[in-house]
């Protein structure tokens, strides 16, 4: 590796400091943490929470919700929420069947999570636009 690769190339600005963070536990494997950022890790999941916070939803009501997300990724991801035990789905014997979703007390639990990491991204968002900006100035000038 040439030297060139190995200094930092982007400036560093201070940052506010932060209270330390508690080392994280080391496992033999990912002490489960792979599995959950997996599921909250995916486009949709995060948004269905977000919106099952309000209260509960109809399928189509929570569609109309999460923009752009198709019938079957609702369902899929609906169903996954279900399985981590997030979410619970009751069916009503109409015709046609009515279902809704409402977030158990487990999913009730992560919307405190979810929402800290809406308002760092609201507090952080002009200062990450600016960086991405900066970056792609730099990207785009010819070597």
């Amino acid at each position: 590796m040439s030297p060139g690769h190995t200094a930092i190339t982007t400036p560093v600005e201070p940052v506010e400091p932060v209270e330390p963070v508690d080392p994280v536990v080391s496992c033999d494997d990912d002490c489960g943490i792979r599995d959950v950022l997996d599921r909250l890790g995916d486009k949709w999941s995060v948004l269905v929470v977000v919106q099952l916070a309000a209260g509960v939803h109809r399928f189509k009501e929570l569609q109309r919700a999460v923009d752009g997300v198709s019938q079957r990724m609702l369902t899929l991801t609906v169903r996954r929420l279900e399985r981590d035990g997030l979410v619970t789905r009751t069916v009503y014997p109409t015709v046609p069947p009515q279902v809704e979703y409402e977030l158990t007390d487990l999913g009730h639990s992560l919307t405190l999570l979810v929402k800290g990491l809406a308002d760092w991204s609201l507090a952080h968002r002009p200062r990450i636009e600016a960086a991405r900006r900066e970056w792609d100035a730099k990207a785009d000038m010819p070597s």
